[in-house]
């Protein structure tokens, strides 16, 4: 049994380890052609390890001042939606969770239930809505929606408060201690790991979002990094620039990385 048990284990790593080259291959060969010239793209057999090994793309990249509006507008829009929304989303969690709210139930499934419709069957009202208020290619109709909460975070919180006795509380308040200072000292303390997972994906999301920032962002120092991407794809693929075209994909993986770290 014990052999079978290692020959069991040993397929199971090398399937895995399988799987992780094929899913890792792409991210390496996107760091190796943005260190290639135009025609390390192409040679065959591919070169994994650029040669002539060159930073001329990232030297043109960093050239380009719509990169560094992009950079900016990607790290206002990302932080401050879910800094701000982290907060509001545990404190409504909280609510949600351990606090006596008539009808408190009934919201929460109305808030559910909009994870059911999609973005493209409410993408245009929203578009109107914000024109007719002036908010149109700004960057307010990216961050404004997002400060008041996330429902999936709210929902996750809030299963993840389940698990806090509600005796805690209840003591809390018994020794005059506020909500806000319940939820401050008590509760934000017991649930920072899961709002820190759940922080990493809503900037992942907010970072990596592409059609928003299309739709609602006209001039380019208004643009988000991955619209700027996309136009240096339309920009430069027809010249096989695709070197420059990694660098830039490179840079915008830098942040997401960094948050994860």
């Amino acid at each position: 049994m014990r052999n079978e048990s290692k020959k069991v284990n040993g397929l199971i790593t090398l399937v895995l380890s399988i799987g992780a080259i094929v899913m890792i291959a792409p991210l390496v060969w996107m760091i190796s052609t943005s260190f290639k010239n135009k025609a390390g793209v192409f040679s065959l057999p591919p070169q994994w390890i650029p040669d002539p090994f060159t930073a001329e793309a990232y030297s043109r990249l960093f050239e380009l001042e719509s990169l560094w509006s992009g950079i900016r507008n990607s790290i206002i829009v990302s932080l401050s939606v879910t800094i701000v929304g982290s907060i509001t989303s545990s404190i409504a969690a909280f609510s949600f969770a351990k606090l006596k709210l008539p009808f408190k139930n009934l919201i929460f499934l109305l808030l559910l239930s909009g994870l059911m419709i999609p973005y493209p069957s409410i993408m245009i009202p929203q578009f109107v809505m914000f024109s007719k208020i002036g908010w149109v290619n700004t960057l307010l109709p990216l961050i404004v929606p997002g400060m008041f909460g996330n429902i999936t975070m709210i929902f996750f919180l809030r299963q993840y408060l389940s698990n806090v006795p509600d005796s805690i509380v209840e003591a809390a308040k018994i020794d005059g201690a506020s909500y806000l200072q319940i939820f401050g000292r008590l509760i934000f303390p017991a649930i920072k790991p899961a709002i820190a997972a759940q922080f990493i994906l809503w900037f992942m999301a907010s970072w990596n979002d592409y059609l928003a920032p299309l739709l609602y962002l006209n001039s380019p120092e208004k643009q988000t990094l991955q619209v700027v991407i996309a136009n240096l794809n339309a920009a430069y693929a027809i010249q096989t620039d695709y070197p420059l075209i990694m660098a830039a994909s490179v840079v915008s993986l830098i942040p997401v990385l960094t948050v994860f770290t």
